[in-house]
C-alpha cells in the first residue's frame, strides 16, 4: 500500500467492457471525475459477437462512436435465421419487419468483441475517464456499512487503495466483487453450457442476409453461427448441462460430435478449418451463465451488465443489456453527485427499470426453448408478450431488436427519415409529410425501450430548440422517475407530465 493519501475520485468503474465503458462515458461527460479500472490490457478476447440495433443505434450513437464502428467495416447484420421449432426447414426475419426499424435503423454489426470493446474503452478516454489497464480490484472498501473505495493491484505488483463517492461494479460474469453486494442465484430452467470456437472458410447464408446470425436447434441442444469478416466465422454450441462430462473428456471431440448431430452446421462448416492459433485459437467453455443477482445495488455500489444478470445467448442480448444498465447507472450516479434525489429513488430505478429488460428477455427464451411450436407460435407469445398493436412478425422483430417500447412521434421520425433530418425537422413539425404522419400510430405499448430513450436523447442534446417541442420524458412506473431532458440524470415528474 502506498503512504500517501490516496486520491479521491466520484466514481470508480471496474471493468472496462461495454457496460462498465459506457457508465464511464456518460459519468464523465455529466463532469464527474471518473477512474475505471480493468484488469486486462486491450484489445483483448471475449464472447458476444452478435449486436442489435438498440445497441448500434441506440447506445453506441449517444456515446458517439457510430463513426467509429462504421469504418471497422463489420459484418452487417438484417436479422436472424432459425432452424428452429417443428419446421425443418430454416426461416428468416429481419429487423426491417419492424415499421419502427425501417430504414437506417433496420441493421445492426457482427462484431469482433476485441475491436468492439476497444473501440468503446479508448471513447471513455476521450471523454476525460482515467483508464488504467492491468489493474485488478481485490476488494471493495467500506465505512460505516458503506462502500467507499476500491482496493486494487496493477500487473507490476503495486497495491494501493482508491476511495470514490459511488463504485459501478462492471466486472462481468466471472468477477467476484458482486458477493459483497448481493447473492447470485442460478436458473432453474437455463441449465446449459457453451462450448464455442472459430472457423475459417466457412460457408455464408444467401445474400443479402450474408451477415445474419444463423441457429441451428439439434437433439442435444442448438447452435450458434456467426460471420466475423468474409471468412471467421464464431461457432458455439449450446447443451444441456447434463453433456458437461462429454466435453470434459475432450472438447475437440466433444465439437466434432456435436457438428456431426446437426446437419446445417456440419454443412456449413464442411470446407472450413478450426483457427488455432491465435487470439481465437482455442476451444473454450462457459457454464452456470443464467443467474440474476438478489439486488442490483448497494450503499455506494451499482452492479451493471453481466456482474448483476445474464439471461442466454439464443437473442445476442448480452452486450444490449449491458449498455442499457450502463446508461441506467450513468444517470442514478449522476443525479446523486448532483445532489438530487435520494439513493434509494435512483438506485430502485436503476434496478427496476434493467430487471423489467432481463425479465422480457427470460420469459420469452422459455418459449423458444419449446421446440414442439413453429415460428408462428413464436411469434405469436412475443406479441402477447409485448401487448403489441402490430402484426405478429413485426412484433417478434422488435423483441428480438431490443426495441419492445412505446412509439413516439420523435421515434418514428427518426426511422424514417435518418437521425440527421430527423433532428433538423424536430424544431420544424410541420415540414412532416403524410408517411411521416402515417407511421406516428404503430408500436407497442410495453414501456421502456433504450432504442426509443436513446433516440430521444439524441434529438434533446443534438438540437437546440429540440426540449420545447418534444415530449416531456415520463415515467416508466407508477410513481417512478423519469430520464432528464439531457438524458444523464433522474428527474422527479411533475404533474402535468404524467397526463
Amino acid at each position: 500500500m502506498t503512504g500517501s493519501t490516496p486520491p479521491r475520485f466520484d466514481v470508480i468503474v471496474v471493468g472496462g467492457g461495454p457496460g462498465g465503458s459506457t457508465a464511464a462515458t456518460l459519468m464523465a461527460k455529466a463532469g464527474h471525475r471518473v477512474l475505471l479500472l480493468e484488469k486486462e490490457r486491450f484489445p483483448r478476447f471475449q464472447i458476444g459477437e452478435s449486436l442489435l440495433p438498440s445497441t448500434v443505434h441506440g447506445v453506441c450513437r449517444l456515446l458517439g462512436v457510430t463513426d467509429a464502428l462504421a469504418e471497422q467495416q463489420f459484418p452487417i447484420k438484417r436479422g436472424g435465421t432459425f432452424r428452429w421449432g417443428s419446421n425443418t426447414e430454416p426461416w428468416t426475419f429481419t429487423f426491417a419487419l419492424s415499421r419502427r426499424l425501417a430504414g437506417p435503423t433496420s441493421t445492426a454489426y457482427q462484431v469482433d468483441r476485441a475491436r468492439f470493446d476497444d473501440i468503446l474503452l479508448k471513447n471513455a478516454r476521450k471523454h476525460g475517464v482515467e483508464v488504467r489497464e492491468g489493474h485488478e480490484v481485490l476488494a471493495l472498501q467500506k465505512a460505516d456499512g458503506r462502500v467507499s473505495g476500491v482496493h486494487y493491484r496493477a500487473d507490476d505488483g503495486q497495491e494501493e487503495a482508491l476511495s470514490a463517492e459511488y463504485v459501478v461494479i462492471a466486472s462481468g460474469n466471472t468477477g467476484a466483487l458482486h458477493k459483497d453486494i448481493a447473492e447470485r442465484v442460478y436458473s432453474p430452467f437455463f441449465q446449459n453450457i457453451a462450448l464455442f470456437g472459430y472457423y475459417e472458410g466457412g460457408k455464408r447464408l444467401p445474400s443479402p442476409n450474408s451477415g445474419n446470425i444463423l441457429c441451428a436447434a439439434f437433439k442435444d441442444g442448438w447452435f450458434w453461427y456467426i460471420p466475423l469478416s468474409d471468412t471467421l466465422t464464431s461457432v458455439g454450441a449450446v447443451v444441456s448441462s447434463d453433456r458437461f462430462p462429454t466435453v470434459q473428456l475432450g472438447r475437440e471431440a466433444a465439437m466434432r460430435e456435436f457438428i456431426e448431430a446437426c446437419p446445417l452446421i456440419a454443412d456449413y462448416l464442411a470446407d472450413a478449418t478450426r483457427v488455432t492459433e491465435g487470439m481465437h485459437g482455442e476451444l473454450r467453455v462457459r457454464k452456470d451463465y443464467s443467474y440474476h443477482s438478489t439486488a442490483f445495488w448497494g450503499q455506494g455500489a451499482v452492479l451493471v451488465g453481466d456482474a448483476a444478470c445474464f439471461v442466454d445467448p439464443v437473442f445476442s442480448t448480452g452486450v444490449h443489456l449491458a449498455t442499457y444498465s450502463g446508461v441506467l447507472a450513468a444517470r442514478s450516479v449522476n443525479t446523486r453527485l448532483r445532489g438530487e434525489l435520494t439513493d434509494e429513488e435512483c438506485f430502485n430505478e436503476y434496478e427496476a427499470r434493467y430487471r423489467r429488460e432481463f425479465n422480457v428477455y427470460y420469459q420469452f427464451l422459455q418459449t423458444m426453448y419449446d421446440l414442439n411450436r413453429d415460428e408462428s407460435s413464436y411469434f405469436w407469445e412475443a406479441r402477447k408478450l409485448l401487448d403489441a398493436d402490430v402484426p405478429n412478425d413485426e412484433a417478434f422483430a422488435e423483441l428480438v431488436a431490443g426495441v419492445s417500447g412505446p412509439d413516439t412521434e420523435i421515434f418514428n421520425m427518426a426511422v424514417v427519415r435518418g437521425f440527421r433530418t430527423a433532428f433538423a425537422q424536430a424544431t420544424s413539425p410541420e415540414s412532416l409529410d403524410e408517411g411521416d404522419i402515417a407511421l406516428q400510430g404503430s408500436g407497442t405499448r410495453l414501456l421502456g425501450s433504450v432504442l426509443q430513450e436513446a433516440t430521444d436523447l439524441q434529438m434533446r442534446a443534438t438540437t437546440t430548440d429540440a426540449p420545447t417541442y418534444l415530449p416531456a420524458p415520463k415515467p416508466l412506473f407508477e410513481k417512478g422517475l423519469a430520464p432528464s431532458p439531457d438524458g444523464l440524470h433522474w428527474i422527479r415528474p411533475t404533474t402535468n407530465q404524467n397526463a
